[in-house]
């Protein structure tokens, strides 16, 4: 058995380990697994090609970013606060609960990236979240600033989550099934999904428990 194309591994470890431009070292690695592979070096260029061709959806997000940045330089951030200042009765607690449960709903039906980490949260929420905030206990100690963001984001991760089982045609639904299926249990899809709606309900529960709790305690610091 021929063990050389394994070093496709050890470079990207060891890239990684000295902090090589990442794309560089993926490609470096897939180059170096397809030559020791035996296969020729164009056809090892052409089926890189070729998988790129084929989700060349991913350069999407070369297009999105720069948008986002470009709009954060503008203002975007500013003017998510000023929309939350103006809005009378918004606190933190019930802001992140109603994001939670719009990103659990969309994921459901297969919209998962309708939200998302550099597209909404750090733009949008993360900055209207921490203005809520200071509305209703003031200005807030840096240390609570940080918690008020990794809520946000923990928001996004939890809705995302568990929302996205519930959409029968995700990869993981597919996953669970073919392993079921493999141990003799034929389940469908749709089957399945459905077993993830108490499991989304609980995490809304507990999660919209914890912002309600972190907003508590926001505004005991504050007296």
């Amino acid at each position: 058995m021929n063990y050389w194309p394994l070093l496709g591994i050890a470079i990207v470890v060891i890239g990684f380990a000295l902090r090589f431009n990442p794309l560089l070292v993926v490609v470096g690695a897939a180059l170096a697994t397809g030559v020791l592979a035996g296969l020729d070096l164009v056809a090892v260029v052409e089926a890189l090609g070729k998988a790129f061709n084929d989700n060349r959806y991913i350069s999407v997000t070369w297009i999105i970013l720069p948008v986002i940045g470009l709009l954060e330089r503008y203002g975007l951030q500013q003017r998510a606060r000023a929309v939350i200042a103006n809005l009378r009765g918004a606190t933190m607690g019930r802001l992140l609960t109603v994001y939670l449960l719009f990103r659990q709903i969309t994921a459901a039906i297969g919209m998962k990236d309708v939200g998302g980490h550099p597209q909404a949260v750090r733009p949008l929420v993360a900055p209207m979240a921490e203005a809520a905030a200071e509305m209703s206990h003031g200005t807030l100690a840096e240390e609570d600033r940080e918690k008020v963001l990794a809520m946000s984001a923990a928001t996004d991760n939890v809705g995302l989550f568990f929302g996205e089982h519930i959409f029968f045609a995700i990869a993981s639904i597919l996953l669970i099934q073919g392993v079921f299926e493999s141990y003799g249990y034929p389940l469908t899809p749709l089957q399945l999904s459905v077993w993830a709606i108490p499991t989304a309900i609980c995490a809304f529960l507990i999660h919209g428990w914890r912002i309600r709790a972190l907003d508590r305690r926001l505004g005991r610091a504050a007296r």
